[in-house]
């Protein structure tokens, strides 16, 4: 089966159960189904045919649904796009996959069209919520769109072999890399999730994580493979009003990151209906620290917390059972049902217990590869146990104990994980780069107990004090995503390099973490 089927197949079994609670509306299953068939009518009243590639830049909202999965019943290929994306980065990703179609809102309607004006591929723009659309001429509205086409039911739109999503990560060479994701590897992922933490229909799970980052759209997934319910929120900007939103709507799990843990644990109050009904935590990105576990099982006695480890190219790896927490709070746990995770030397080798080595999954999640990029992935999928199979070489250093619960060391390679984001240095560099008074710059990671990690800039300036830590703050959060910015900006006179002049990165991270 495919993603789509799930959703069609619970919106015939129960088409009255809530599939979505977005503010004050609860959308059934029967509304989703309808408004993804209607998307994908009109889709391909435009031309968009199996295998075309579908970008959505929106946020948390109904209509990011609706994308996801009228692309798919389409049989199109989708790639939810991070909405604070900016337009040359916009282009790129459309340009890298020729892109047919961008659906986006009225207040990314600039982007987009900034965009859309370098992006020759894209034949069909859909936007909602915009009263002017005369600044990108040849865009449809929303409603429009839908209202006029019928609602499709057909769901012969191809095989679980097939491309169902590209999902963009940093690479270190500055520029995005599409990790190409079928249905099958969805499923498999997601069959694996519900499995280890039991979800049935009568769930309802808060998704506050944007859908543009995997671990947000597992939500999505997961929820609609048991006909479930999701509580769907564009953020944790408010954390208080979040809280009386899952208190009212009886959530029973809740996916967070540890930026997240660090609002709810330094909370005065909680909301005075009480969070009784939440059975379930799940962390991702960094492991959270153990007094943070510790207040989280205070505030919340009835739920179990899940620590888990994943990436982008399979989704999601190992979790720690709930009742190892106080034996192993450090531990990324096991594999998850259906896969294997190992640890290998440099030399492709199995190793024992306590050596430090990089990880490696072997499982039916694990990506083809990176789109139109067979140099990195060939560096990522490697030759398994048996012929006919590639393995994923994370890049991460783990190691195992006696038992075979895993522990994160650290990054193989110089990408910085924050806020459960991957962040290429070279992609901020390129930026600092660009402001007037920078002479060099390097961009590294920092220890942070609530973002796991920090983006620090560590430049010369071309002369001293001609640059501000505010005016490079300020210029990156311009022309970068929000998670991109720089925590940290620290002036110094030079920057160590190799004999060949190559700015020593490992020896500026180095110096960086110094108190």
């Amino acid at each position: 089966m495919r993603i789509e089927h799930y959703l069609h197949d619970a919106a015939r079994r129960r088409p009255d159960h809530p599939a979505l609670i977005v503010g004050e509306q609860h959308i059934t299953y029967r509304e989703v189904d309808e408004l993804a068939g209607r998307l994908a009518h009109a889709l391909r009243c435009r031309g968009i045919e199996p295998g075309d590639r579908v970008l959505v830049l929106f946020d948390n909202a109904l209509e990011t649904v609706v994308s996801l999965f009228g692309s798919l019943r389409a049989g199109a290929v989708f790639s939810i796009v991070n909405p604070t994306t900016k337009a040359d980065k916009l282009a790129f990703m459309l340009n890298n996959c020729q892109a047919r179609c961008l659906i986006t809102r009225g207040r990314h309607l600039a982007v987009a069209a900034e965009a859309v004006r370098h992006a020759p591929s894209v034949s069909a723009v859909l936007v909602a919520d915009a009263a002017d659309l005369s600044d990108l001429p040849g865009a449809v509205a929303w409603k429009e769109a839908l209202e006029s086409a019928s609602p499709d039911s057909a769901t012969d739109a191809g095989i679980d072999l097939d491309l169902a999503m590209i999902g963009y990560t940093s690479g270190t060479t500055g520029l995005p890399k599409g990790v190409m994701l079928t249905h099958r590897n969805l499923l498999v992922a997601a069959q694996s999730i519900v499995r280890y933490l039991g979800n049935t229909p009568d769930d309802r799970l808060l998704c506050v994580l944007p859908l543009s980052f995997g671990y947000g759209l597992t939500q999505i997934f997961t929820s609609v493979l048991v006909g479930a319910t999701v509580v769907l929120e564009r953020s944790f900007a408010f954390p208080f009003a979040v809280l009386q939103k899952m208190a009212r709507e009886r959530v029973t799990g809740f996916a967070l990151v540890p930026t997240i843990a660090a609002i709810l644990v330094n909370m005065e109050k909680l909301p005075e209906e009480g969070l009784g009904s939440l059975r379930y935590i799940t962390n991702a990105a960094a492991a959270l620290p153990p007094a943070h576990i510790a207040r989280l099982q205070t505030l919340f006695p009835a739920a179990r917390i899940y620590s888990m480890y994943g990436q982008t190219e399979c989704t999601r790896v190992c979790y720690l059972p709930p009742e190892q927490l106080a034996v192993r709070p450090g531990s990324v746990g096991k594999a998850i049902p259906n896969t294997e995770a190992y640890v290998v030397d440099e030399h492709g080798q199995r190793v024992g217990p306590g050596v430090v080595g990089e990880l490696v999954v072997r499982g039916g999640h694990v990506m083809v590869g990176y789109w139109e990029n067979p140099e990195a992935t060939a560096e990522k999928l490697r030759p398994g146990r048996y012929p006919w199979e590639r393995v994923l070489y994370t890049g991460d250093l783990f190691r195992t104990d006696e038992e075979g619960y895993l522990w994160f060391v650290s990054r193989k390679d110089d990408i910085i994980k924050t806020r459960g984001e991957k962040v290429s240095p070279k992609e901020v560099e390129n930026v600092i780069y660009q402001l007037p008074g920078v002479k060099e710059a390097a961009v590294v990671g920092i220890p942070d107990p609530i973002l796991g990690q920090a983006v620090k800039a560590v430049i010369v300036p071309v002369t001293e004090g001609c640059l501000k830590e505010k005016e490079v703050i300020g210029y990156c959060k311009e022309h970068l995503e929000d998670f991109m910015v720089p925590k940290v900006v620290e002036f110094r006179t030079e920057l160590p390099k190799t004999d060949s002049g190559k700015i020593k990165r490992g020896a500026v991270e180095q110096a960086a973490q110094q108190p």
